[in-house]
């Protein structure tokens, strides 16, 4: 709710709009373009993210004093840790993107959806499973787990990269399997290419929850801004597992 999406819109607040505000407030009049912002993954409105991955340039000399400063100006952005990059690296090319997705019903039926969840596993077409954009439609499924902790149900989805609204259709569709309005040999079928949808999953159930690369080691560094936006993201945690629990 408090950012209509990741990527850059005009007349909307976004999360690059905000980091590129943050970067303009801390770097002593450099114009825009030579922070030269890149971003490893998109997410749309609603979506949460706890763990993306921002590159920039900067003339901070060292990552410490960068990362107190980003957080003492920034609203609702988290700067957590850092790293120092090749000029060329790209942070679109991750070598892991982990989501959560909340289950927000509770009339269903987990190990039903657990072998649903089997179905996605591996190397698909998923073209029925995401909203197309021209791009090719085949990736790999590494991981999928349906889990359950002290009441709530969730869903752990890892992959190098994800379609657009795959999560969300994946998740729409094992949770029509749980609910028993489809069948595992249905979802199956519409996987394989069969004129089908089981709709679209809410946005505000899904988490981006990290993007990792095997060869960067990132460093934490803590301080009295960074705490206190620990604290908050630690309160609006709750919040979220209490406003899922009651649906």
């Amino acid at each position: 709710k408090l950012f209509a999406g990741s990527q850059i819109q005009p007349e909307q607040r976004t999360v690059e709009g905000q980091v590129l505000s943050d970067l303009l407030t801390t770097g002593k009049g450099r114009p825009a373009d030579w922070f030269d912002l890149k971003v490893a993954s998109r997410t749309d409105a609603g979506v949460n993210a706890l763990g993306n991955v921002i590159v920039f340039n900067t003339a901070f000399q060292d990552n410490e004093s960068l990362l107190r400063a980003l957080n003492a100006v920034s609203k609702d952005v988290y700067y957590r840790s850092v790293t120092d990059v090749d000029e060329d690296f790209n942070p679109r090319y991750a070598n892991v993107r982990s989501y959560r997705y909340m289950v927000t019903y509770d009339d269903v039926d987990v190990e039903r959806m657990r072998e649903c969840s089997k179905v996605f596993l591996g190397h698909h077409d998923f073209k029925r499973f995401c909203k197309y954009d021209g791009k090719p439609t085949e990736t790999d499924l590494t991981r999928i787990s349906v889990i359950e902790d002290d009441g709530a149900v969730y869903f752990e989805f890892e992959s190098r990269f994800f379609l657009w609204n795959m999560i969300r259709r994946i998740s729409a569709a094992i949770i029509e399997v749980g609910r028993g309005r489809a069948t595992i040999e249905e979802v199956k079928a519409v996987l394989e290419g069969k004129e089908g949808t089981f709709g679209l999953g809410r946005p505000d159930a899904l988490t981006l929850t990290d993007v990792v690369y095997y060869a960067l080691d990132f460093k934490e560094y803590r301080s009295e801004p960074l705490e206190s936006k620990s604290g908050e993201l630690r309160i609006a945690a709750e919040l979220d597992a209490g406003f899922y629990g009651s649906i």
